[in-house]
């Protein structure tokens, strides 16, 4: 009897230790890679363990990201693509090799700890016309048989986020329900997660809500109380956050499943790009929601209850994410792209403020700028095409570079451009009009950005490099003062 009592004891400290993780990591995150300058993988994986995050939720299984986070003890969320999810359901045989080649070549001893399959992103959101809804839960379950075979079932939970426009409700939270067309969808989908003990996942964006109605309280999308609280019968909501949490809460319990638990697999704040992106904004909402989630006060349908885990959007901005739903689409990170702070916050995970990403490769000191002497009126048509292949959505009204100037605008989209072609010195002529230059033109809190190598390590100098720029930077200033 020893040896039985024995395996029991340690299966038990298992579940023990998963439990502790899930409580002291509640607050995780999402990692995107939609940038043309990304940070390498090993980088951004201390840059979690130095801000003490224990979750991280990916949009694809990346093998460099999955390699990185071998050994960190940090726990993973792997997302599958919308666009996968109609092979995964017709073939057993695709889903059995896509969970051999994406989670259990990477999960050895000591390999990385992969506890989540996303299913789909948002693919029940209303602009997809339902052009996934079918595809789902064939996916889920051929996926649920490939990782029994691979004796990852009781370790690995499947999800789908979804987005909150998938429940809706006339006025009041307590009115919540799904769309119709998805009710008996979202039911079989329910039971499933129930089922296997996997949390219901949705994507709460209240500065969605703020951006697209003129109408809304600008101080119900925070937490720092509303002058426009809703009453539902006797319960008060005083935040956005809390209004849709427990409008999914009462979907949930009028299909039968009212104490599922539920997972925020998105929710954030942009600092860019439109009036009301900005770090103020950013920073008041982040530390607001992190603050109400460890409160643990829960929400007026779940006292004392709080979200599962809450996966914060995001970790680093994105310059390559589509600008349709908005100019702020690309400044959603509480890092900027290359790992540097956008603003003071405190995580809840035993450090007071962020910590900025280390050994950062970046290209060198150097920008491209509008050459002094242009005439503005030559330049349209190369703005156009630097902003057309760059970001410059900083530019945009209420962006953070948009009140530096025509010549600065002119220089911002020129370096932009610039940077995106790794400093090749071709792609600061624009016919003439663009000049290299060794003198940071950043202004004010419009941040002149310099890329980040392809080789993984920081761009070094000799000595005589240095006296090289240093050569150049006299020449460059030089030249600058004989057209002034």
């Amino acid at each position: 009897m020893a040896a039985p009592n024995l395996v029991k004891a340690l299966v038990l400290c298992f579940l023990l230790q998963r439990s502790l993780v899930f409580v002291d990591s509640a607050i995780g995150i999402n990692w995107g890679t939609r940038s043309s300058r990304k940070l390498p993988p090993p980088v951004v994986v201390d840059l979690l363990k130095e801000n003490r995050v224990g979750k991280v939720k990916l949009f694809e299984a990346d093998p460099d990201i999955l390699r990185a986070l071998i050994g960190s003890g940090i726990e993973v969320m792997v997302g599958i693509p919308n666009e996968l999810l109609g092979v995964l359901g017709s073939s057993p045989a695709a889903c059995d090799q896509w969970v051999s080649r994406n989670v259990s070549r990477f999960m050895d001893k000591g390999g990385a700890d992969i506890r989540y399959i996303a299913v789909g992103n948002e693919p029940f959101l209303t602009t997809y016309q339902g052009q996934y809804q079918s595809l789902v839960l064939p996916a889920m379950l051929n996926l649920q048989q490939s990782l029994v075979k691979a004796n990852l079932a009781s370790y690995i939970k499947l999800v789908v986020p979804c987005n909150a426009d998938a429940y809706q409700s006339v006025s009041v939270p307590s009115q919540g329900t799904f769309r119709p067309e998805l009710t008996q969808i979202i039911t079989q989908l329910v039971s499933f997660l129930n089922t296997n003990e996997s949390p219901f996942v949705v994507n709460i964006y209240p500065f969605l809500s703020l951006y697209q109605n003129s109408d809304f309280p600008q101080d119900y999308a925070f937490f720092g109380g509303s002058s426009h609280p809703v009453v539902d019968g006797q319960n008060v909501y005083y935040n956005a956050f809390d209004g849709n949490f427990d409008t999914l809460v009462a979907a949930l319990s009028k299909i039968g499943y009212g104490q599922l638990p539920i997972a925020i697999g998105e929710v954030g704040w942009p600092s860019d790009g439109t009036p009301s992106a900005n770090l103020s904004a950013a920073r008041a909402f982040v530390q607001g929601l992190v603050n109400h989630v460890l409160s643990n006060k829960g929400t007026p349908l779940r006292p004392g209850v709080p979200p599962a885990d809450i996966y914060l959007f995001s970790l680093l901005d994105e310059d390559q994410k589509s600008i349709l739903p908005g100019s702020f689409e690309r400044h959603w990170g509480i890092f900027s792209f290359d790992g540097q702070a956008k603003y003071p916050l405190n995580l809840g995970l035993g450090n007071a403020a962020l910590k900025n990403a280390k050994d950062v490769p970046y290209l060198p000191p150097r920008w491209c700028i509008a050459n002094p002497s242009l005439d503005p009126s030559a330049v349209a048509n190369h703005m156009k095409v630097a902003c057309n292949v760059a970001d410059c959505t900083t530019l945009f009204y209420g962006g953070s570079c948009n009140a530096i100037g025509e010549k600065g605008n002119i220089s911002y989209a020129f370096n932009s451009y610039y940077q995106l072609q790794k400093q090749d010195a071709r792609s600061c002529n624009f016919d003439g009009l663009g000049m290299v230059t060794f003198l940071d033109p950043s202004i004010g809190d419009c941040r002149f950005l310099v890329g980040i190598s392809d080789s993984g390590s920081p761009v070094g100098c000799t000595n005589f490099c240095g006296l090289w720029i240093m050569a150049l930077w006299i020449l460059s200033y030089v030249r600058i003062l004989n057209v002034l």
